[in-house]
């Protein structure tokens, strides 16, 4: 039964490592404390965790066009869009998710 457990706990850090947290888990905000001179604020949404959320630019401006190695980038934001959106790509050779680490420093 231990190794069972073990296996599943393993496996679950496995997914969680490979595709981000699931849609329905999330971290609640602490209640807002207020002071009864200054207005009070509304709480925030919560926080949801969303893997990848690093490429700031917008989809439109790039497309795939075949273009494959590290090489043919411009940019980091580039990569990022090509790893993600495109087919054959060979720019991430450790797996990590984050495109051409050597040639933008990252």
């Amino acid at each position: 039964m231990k190794k069972i457990i073990f296996i599943l706990i393993i496996a679950g850090g496995w997914y969680v490592n490979k595709n981000g947290w699931p849609d329905f888990v999330q971290k609640s905000n602490s209640p807002v404390i207020t002071n009864a001179s200054t207005p009070s604020k509304s709480p925030a949404a919560p926080l949801t965790f969303a893997p990848h959320s690093t490429a700031s630019a917008p989809a439109a401006t790039y497309r795939c066009d075949g273009r494959q190695h590290c090489s043919q980038m411009s940019s980091y934001d580039e990569a990022v869009f090509f790893l993600r959106n495109c087919p054959n790509t060979k720019m991430d050779g450790d797996g990590d998710g984050i495109p051409c680490e050597r040639q933008f420093g990252r």
